[in-house]
């Protein structure tokens, strides 16, 4: 997901929540045919890029791995926020995605 149009949009109207150390602000009906992510993971938290760019490797990851779950639900907007000092595994943080993803998952359906 990019541009500042589109970003400022989720972060206005999108609906939040957290499952763990990440929280995500989520947005539907984005016009889009398929589901577009955002990860952030804060200078303030880690100073080294490598760091930050291993945890957002591993949430990536993570959302790659259990998109398929939301197949039927298109036009998310979804931002990830890593909000821990912690350097989380992969398992621990793929739980916490999976978490995310069951909730927009039964939103889904309750919306039907």
């Amino acid at each position: 997901m990019c541009g500042k149009k589109s970003i400022d949009r989720l972060l206005a109207r999108g609906r939040h929540g957290s499952a763990g150390p990440i929280r995500y602000i989520y947005a539907t009906d984005s016009g889009e045919d398929f589901n577009r992510i955002l990860v952030s993971v804060p200078k303030k938290l880690f100073k080294r890029a490598v760091k930050r760019n291993l945890l957002k490797r591993r949430i990536r990851e993570s959302w790659r791995r259990l998109k398929h779950n939301l197949d039927k639900r298109t036009g998310l907007d979804i931002l990830f926020i890593y909000s821990t000092k912690e350097l989380l595994s992969y398992q621990e943080i793929y739980e916490c995605i999976e978490k995310i993803a069951d909730r927009l998952d039964s939103g889904a359906k309750s919306n039907e």
